[in-house]
């Protein structure tokens, strides 16, 4: 793998680390409701997880037999 993409990644990996503990401790001190957050944040992976699998699909699958 990469450098760059090394660096990236692990960046990404500690921004989302730091914006879960943020969310939970907001949770804990009850400025939010965590239930609807979780909710929210879950369908979004639902939807982002969905669209991957697609265009997964589409490179994979679609893309490659127009090459051969």
């Amino acid at each position: 793998m990469n450098l760059t993409a090394k660096k990236i990644t692990s960046y990404v990996l500690a921004t989302l680390v730091v914006v879960c503990t943020l969310i939970a401790l907001l949770a804990i001190w009850d400025i939010i409701d965590l239930e609807d957050v979780m909710r929210k944040i879950l369908t979004s992976l639902l939807i982002i997880f969905a669209s991957s699998v697609v265009t997964l699909f589409i490179f994979n699958v679609i893309i490659k037999e127009t090459d051969s």
